[in-house]
């Protein structure tokens, strides 16, 4: 039978046993829980973020987990969105306790469209491909087996180490774990600090490490509706007050305006770094900027690169339109969705006043639900900093680590919410093009899955023994 270019792909990986991961004895378990994992479909309104965290606990009870350590949790109204939450109790009580966040659902990722099945973990080329292989349930696998081995070697924390597994981090209107948790059962989940995604590392085209990140606060995502509504009529007949027209105009204004240049604490570390790595003509700009934010030459000049000008400012844009009924008839209503990412201490209803005042008097601007928590800043906190640093020196020799604002957002800021700076940690490395995180033929480097392991083992250690 002719084989497609796909399926002839397909044929030529390998499945994955445990004899092809690693071949450490502890390394050939935690394969099997990842396999688990990344193989359980967690995608929501498909698959079971429930059965996924069921799975885990098993693990942990299976490690010597008592059930008086585990609380597994869902709601009636979204009985496969549940998740799970573990605490490993420290031996001094005044120690405040640490958390381990990892979100276990997964984007969506249709079979026809990969070269492989997305729900079979498949190694090739020295690569583990598969939805979810990165984000987030390398690391969620990787906080789960954390715990195992600690538990398992008769390990005793001076500070109590808590595990959130928590479901709809990739959906917008999803039931969501870590906002349930949150706002439910806050002092099940009260930490001093949170370890969560959004760090990691960058390898060049090359496959050589370039660059280690720690995640630092992190931008609101926040999206709002713009109407224009007007009687209509028939198209034979046009008027120049005419709802596309109306819309079109507000979302030029969006498109043509910037939002002030601002600074935190992480950014200024950030582009003070960075303005010694880039061409003399950029990195001269961020220094002028730096020193005086209302410099528009420099920040024009800072602004070409995407990711700077996203990190510079309040970022939003236009998404999604739709408009009119008839071909034949002039609109009655015409919508756009406007996706912002707001700058850690600046308001949802800052953001939307703003909105509306470059949409003019004509078109409604609201902003849509959920509403997430303002983004908060996060203290550059030595006594956090300085300990992933020197523990990176050691496992990742020569690389820097550079303090990063994401311009995305995760789960972080509904912990922060309530009180727990979040660090996304360093230490899993992926290639330059994100590897296909949220879209086709997701992958890990094998090498890197289980050196982010090791590093990650030993922060966790680290950290609950520091006095």
């Amino acid at each position: 039978m002719k084989m497609g270019v796909l399926g002839a792909v397909a044929a030529l990986a390998v499945s994955v046993s445990p004899a092809a991961a690693q071949d450490r004895p502890d390394q050939k378990a935690f394969f099997g829980l990842y396999k688990e994992l990344v193989e359980t479909n967690t995608v929501v309104n498909v698959g079971s973020c429930t059965k996924a965290a069921a799975q885990i606990a098993t693990r942990m009870k299976a490690a010597g987990f008592a059930d008086a350590e585990l609380t597994s949790f869902a709601v009636p109204e979204h009985p496969e969105d549940g998740g799970l939450v573990v605490v490993m109790a420290g031996s001094d009580a005044r120690a405040k306790p640490m958390l381990l966040l990892g979100h276990i659902d997964v984007v969506a990722a249709k079979r026809e469209d990969w070269a492989r099945d997305p729900f079979k973990l498949v190694e090739e080329g020295g690569y583990y491909y598969g939805r979810g292989t990165i984000d987030d349930k390398a690391q969620s696998a990787i906080w789960a087996d954390t715990l195992i081995r600690l538990r398992q070697s008769g390990f005793k924390p001076r500070r109590t180490i808590k595990l959130a597994l928590t479901c709809g981090e990739e959906t917008t209107f999803a039931f969501n774990g870590a906002e349930w948790l949150a706002k439910n059962k806050p002092d099940l989940i009260a930490a001093e600090f949170a370890f969560n995604e959004g760090g990691g590392g960058r390898l060049d085209e090359s496959g050589k490490r370039q660059i280690l990140s720690l995640q630092v606060g992190e931008k609101a995502a926040q999206n709002y509706t713009f109407v224009a509504t007007n009687p209509g009529g028939h198209s034979s007949q046009p008027v120049p007050d005419n709802a596309i027209y109306e819309l079109m105009d507000a979302v030029e204004k969006v498109r043509g305006y910037s939002f002030p240049v601002k600074f935190n604490d992480t950014t200024r570390v950030f582009f003070t770094k960075m303005a010694g790595t880039v061409p003399a003509a950029t990195g001269d700009a961020m220094r002028r900027l730096l020193a005086d934010p209302t410099d528009a030459a420099a920040a024009a000049i800072v602004s070409r690169d995407k990711a700077a000008n996203s990190t510079l400012r309040t970022t939003c844009v236009a998404t999604l339109l739709a408009a009119g009924h008839a071909e034949n008839a002039l609109p009655q209503r015409a919508t756009a969705n406007v996706n912002c990412r707001i700058f850690p201490g600046e308001s949802v209803d800052q953001t939307l006043a703003k909105l509306q005042e470059l949409a003019g008097p004509k078109v409604k601007v609201t902003a849509n639900q959920p509403v997430r928590p303002t983004g908060l800043p996060v203290p550059l906190d030595p006594k956090i900093v300085k300990p992933i640093e020197t523990l990176a020196a050691k496992h990742f020799p020569g690389i820097p680590v550079l303090p990063t604002m994401s311009t995305g957002a995760t789960d972080g800021i509904f912990l922060e919410a309530i009180g727990i700076p979040v660090y996304g940690v360093p230490g899993t490395f992926v290639d330059p093009n994100m590897s296909g995180v949220h879209g086709l033929n997701e992958r890990i480097l094998v090498k890197s899955l289980y050196d982010s392991r090791d590093y990650l083992f030993d922060l966790v250690k680290l950290f609950a023994t520091a006095k």
